[in-house]
């Protein structure tokens, strides 16, 4: 990865609405040559038991999808997130992959559980919805 290439970690929301549709707006991660897709087991598995739920004909493309990501272990328990960061449980290895991965960037739709991180940066990883980042890298807003 170039010095200044992304490192953009995304959350099994992301990964599961990428998969459930072939014309979600989400493709267009994987068509940007200048940000590195990360993703952990833990998030990829979510996606995963979701789609098999609500979506079983988008296992395929998940796994196409995910043949172009660079996937990353969980992080260990060194990986410290700020005590005070006020996160579900079932987030906390989110955040923490992302952060032991070294991402500049972690995009998660969950706005019920990360929604009060948005637009902030938490241990050097600034958490935005697909939209914010988006919209980012096409300059505005």
């Amino acid at each position: 990865m170039s010095s200044g290439a992304e490192r953009v970690f995304l959350d099994a929301n992301v990964l599961f609405s990428a998969a459930y549709s072939k014309s979600s707006r989400l493709r267009e991660f994987w068509r940007s040559p200048e940000a590195e897709l990360v993703t952990s087991e833990f998030a990829l598995e979510e996606a995963r038991r979701n789609l098999l739920v609500y979506h079983p004909d988008g296992i395929p493309c998940l796994e196409e999808l995910a043949s172009q990501l660079h996937i990353v272990a969980e992080a260990s328990e060194a990986t410290q997130l700020p005590a005070a960061l006020d996160l579900a449980d079932k987030d906390r290895p989110v955040l923490a992959a992302a952060v032991a991965a070294r991402c500049t960037h972690l995009l998660t739709g969950d706005t019920r559980h990360f929604q009060a991180l948005y637009g902030r940066r938490v241990a050097g990883v600034l958490v935005l919805t697909p939209a914010q980042y988006l919209r980012r890298k096409s300059g505005l807003r």
